[in-house]
């Protein structure tokens, strides 16, 4: 399937006016400074707030998400990277923050279409997991209806901030400077993998789980590129996150409002790589349908 380079030329576009590396070298430093420091801001106030309540300011909770609270307060440190990410855009580059997302209605439209693409695709995997699994009970009902407006809220800052990051900020100056895709396709989505490197949680899973990341981040690539905006890359990463943090987890990490927890950990590679597998496959079944539906469109 080819791509339509009209879309994708409109997508890039604004990033051709100041495309030099070193702009994109220091707008990363930008970007990295000021979620470094939005993240260092955010611990220490909950440390006084935990000291001026009496509280034990124990930090594990938030790092790890394994608590409701910790989980929605480690997803809002991705508004640092946001942050970042806009900063780097108006100062290095000079363009507006809007050029990042691509047309305002067709971002809304492919954000929703996307997300029922992937909840339809997903449907099957969840049915078999609920009837066929040994799960164990996570959060209480009571206690994820009430923190379900904050995780999406939360959810939708880390999963766009990542977008604007891989999929937006260094796709489009990649593509600005170079024509190869191995430069604005491929080194992003391998970058992407590359920061989920976490050996203490994944253990011997954890070049299985990055690959598979990474080629989840190849993918957002092509369809960002397809349409033209991060509506595409942006529904299908949320709905991807909020089933695998909200509805199922494994126990590591993140669980902290987690329906329920898979009977086998991350770590246990014979029963993960095979759902890795269909991951994968599934991944591609999504990806299919969503450049049917922008071919369509």
């Amino acid at each position: 399937m080819q791509l339509s380079p009209l879309v994708f030329d409109r997508y890039v576009a604004p990033a051709r006016l100041r495309p030099q590396i070193w702009r994109l070298v220091l707008g990363l430093g930008v970007l990295l400074a000021i979620y470094l420091g939005w993240i260092a801001g955010m611990f220490a106030l909950v440390g006084v707030i935990a000291r001026s309540t009496m509280v034990e300011g124990d930090m594990g909770p938030v790092g790890t998400g394994s608590t409701p609270g910790g989980l929605i307060l480690l997803l809002l440190t991705f508004v640092g990277m946001a942050l970042g990410t806009f900063a780097a855009v108006r100062l290095v580059h000079k363009r507006s923050i809007a050029s990042l997302f691509g047309p305002r209605k067709v971002l809304i439209r492919d954000f929703g279409v996307a997300s029922g693409i992937f909840a339809l695709v997903a449907l099957p995997g969840l049915i078999w997991s609920l009837t066929a699994l040994e799960l164990s009970p996570g959060v209480g009902l009571s206690v994820w209806l009430l923190f379900l407006p904050l995780a999406i809220g939360g959810l939708l800052i880390q999963t766009g901030a990542e977008e604007l990051v891989f999929r937006g900020y260094l796709q489009q100056q990649l593509a600005a400077r170079f024509a190869s895709r191995w430069m604005w396709m491929v080194l992003p989505s391998v970058v992407f993998g590359l920061v989920h490197y976490s050996p203490e949680q994944l253990g011997p899973s954890l070049w299985p789980v990055m690959a598979t990341t990474g080629f989840f981040g190849l993918l957002m690539a092509d369809l960002t590129a397809r349409s033209g905006s991060l509506g595409m890359a942006w529904g299908l990463h949320f709905t991807n996150n909020f089933l695998a943090m909200m509805i199922f987890t494994t126990g590591e990490a993140l669980d902290g409002l987690a329906l329920y927890r898979m009977p086998f950990g991350i770590s246990d590679t014979e029963r993960v790589l095979p759902l890795l597998g269909v991951d994968v496959m599934g991944m591609i079944v999504v990806w299919a349908i969503g450049c049917w539906y922008l071919r369509g469109r």
